[in-house]
């Protein structure tokens, strides 16, 4: 169960141990998180679980599908470049300290 923090537009961390194989999408909301709305339930449909990854470790993540990317020109808040859906992110071990920013606005 990787560690991972979520950051608050207003600055506010919130860490919890994610569980292995669902969404860092369920593991926010299942941890109670804020700010992820998540309209359609984990299917890229909508924008509403936009994080920004951190930079450091981006890297650890897969490219985003045509899908997602599509999604991503949707956000209510300005895309940033480590721009993610949160439900098209796996949580595994290799996201082991992974920091995501919630933006101001999910809708």
């Amino acid at each position: 169960m990787p560690d991972i923090t979520f950051i608050h537009h207003d600055g506010t961390l919130q860490g919890f141990e994610a569980p292995g194989g669902v969404s860092l999408m369920q593991a926010a909301t299942g941890a109670g998180v804020r700010g992820i709305v998540a309209e359609c339930g984990g299917s890229a449909m909508c924008a509403t679980c936009h994080v920004i990854v951190d930079p450091v470790r981006a890297d650890r993540l897969p490219p985003p599908t045509g899908n997602e990317l599509e999604m991503l020109e949707c956000t209510a808040s300005e895309r940033q470049t480590t721009s993610r859906l949160s439900c098209q992110i796996k949580v595994t071990s290799a996201l082991q300290g992974l920091t995501v920013q919630i933006p101001e606005r999910q809708q």
